[in-house]
């Protein structure tokens, strides 16, 4: 079984700030179960539409937004100061996330990493991962947890490679091998503190 690779020189996170995710990480999680049925009970706004479980282009939208998803940069000149969220993706706000049961967590993951295979890493992918990982139960169910040791190793194929050691990136990228290696015990994926 094919590990992690490692941290570049000098950017392998240290036991203490690994623990210290966990904990958050944690508290993270049970937060969102405590009040779930709660952000469930909430009506989304109206620009809200939810894909649908197997809709994989949709959910890339959804999530990443039009223009990460169509890889345009640029931001046209004319742009409204308003936020569209269909052009940057709808953030993960608990009202969306605690809509989703285990099979559709499950799903969106698998086409997020699927895209995150040939595709750059960005915020708002960093932010949808974290986001699902807090959603997803333990025991895991099989797929996902071959899922998230896929995920592990993409993230520290891309740590490796990020040539301007952009502080903010190794360190999104530290935090989801982390997770995955130390909350979700798949351990012989996990960094060895420097």
């Amino acid at each position: 079984i094919s590990r992690c690779q490692p941290a570049p020189e000098g950017y392998s996170p240290t036991l203490k700030w690994q623990q210290q995710q966990v904990a958050n990480f944690s508290t993270v999680r049970q937060s969102l179960n405590k009040h779930r049925s709660h952000w469930r009970s909430q009506h989304l706004d109206s620009n809200v539409t939810m894909p649908k479980s197997e809709d994989e282009e949709g959910w890339k939208k959804f999530c990443l937004g039009e223009r990460v998803y169509s890889e345009v940069d640029a931001l046209s000149d004319n742009e409204s100061l308003g936020i569209d969220y269909i052009k940057v993706g709808f953030p993960p706000l608990l009202s969306i996330v605690s809509r989703m049961n285990q099979a559709t967590v499950t799903s969106v993951l698998e086409y997020l990493i699927s895209w995150f295979g040939e595709k750059k890493f960005t915020p708002e992918l960093g932010r949808w991962l974290y986001a699902l990982l807090a959603c997803l139960e333990k025991p895991l169910l099989p797929e996902a947890h071959s899922l998230i040791r896929q995920l592990a190793r993409r993230c520290s194929e891309v740590r490796v490679l990020e040539e301007n050691k952009n502080e903010e990136q190794i360190s999104a990228l530290n935090l989801i091998i982390c997770l995955v290696s130390r909350y979700f015990d798949q351990r012989d994926l996990a960094d060895e503190p420097s």
